[in-house]
């Protein structure tokens, strides 16, 4: 599959239990996990907001709930794909033991943090054992270059000085 018909791509391929789905927002990503028959593993803020807004709405949110639904539901409007992009760095874990592990955490209130506990965090943790997130850590990189920027501009005096008025 070539790399520009991943977007164009409404409903894709044939997922199989365990997979990644990335789902593809507007200026973001949310990911789930398929268990099968057309339903998903993935994390939810937990005053019910919609599906589109999900993941944008849980970056304010410091909890979220672990939903099983319908992949149809999770996606809305929005295209998605199988992307098991770590599969070549971590081995998945035996499927039986990610539905086993998803299967124990549904309905579970769950600490919610964009940086290290999202929802590529939580669906590759049921996966491989281990979370990750190249999106969080494209955020952090993102931070720390432009807290870095911001500083050497100060530094080098490039930020222009504010006058403070005297009143007497």
């Amino acid at each position: 599959m070539a790399f520009n018909d991943c977007f164009s791509l409404k409903y894709p391929g044939n997922p199989q239990p365990g997979d990644l789905i990335e789902v593809f927002r507007p200026g973001y990503q949310h990911w789930a996990l398929y268990l099968g028959d057309g339903y998903v593993i993935n994390m939810a803020p937990i005053d019910g907001i919609p599906a589109a807004f999900t993941s944008a709405k849980s970056v304010f949110s410091r909890k979220a709930l672990v939903k099983m639904q319908l992949l149809k539901d999770v996606a809305g409007n929005d295209t998605y794909r199988i992307n098991n992009k770590y599969d070549e760095t971590y081995s998945p874990l035996p499927v039986e033991e990610v539905i086993q592990r998803s299967e124990f955490v549904i309905g579970q209130e769950v600490e919610y943090d964009i940086f290290v506990n999202n929802c590529e965090h939580f669906v590759t943790l049921l996966r491989y054992g281990e979370g990750v997130s190249e999106q969080a850590n494209r955020a952090i990189s993102t931070i720390g270059f432009v807290t870095a920027a911001a500083g050497a501009f100060s530094l080098l005096g490039l930020f222009p000085k504010r006058e403070r008025t005297k009143y007497y």
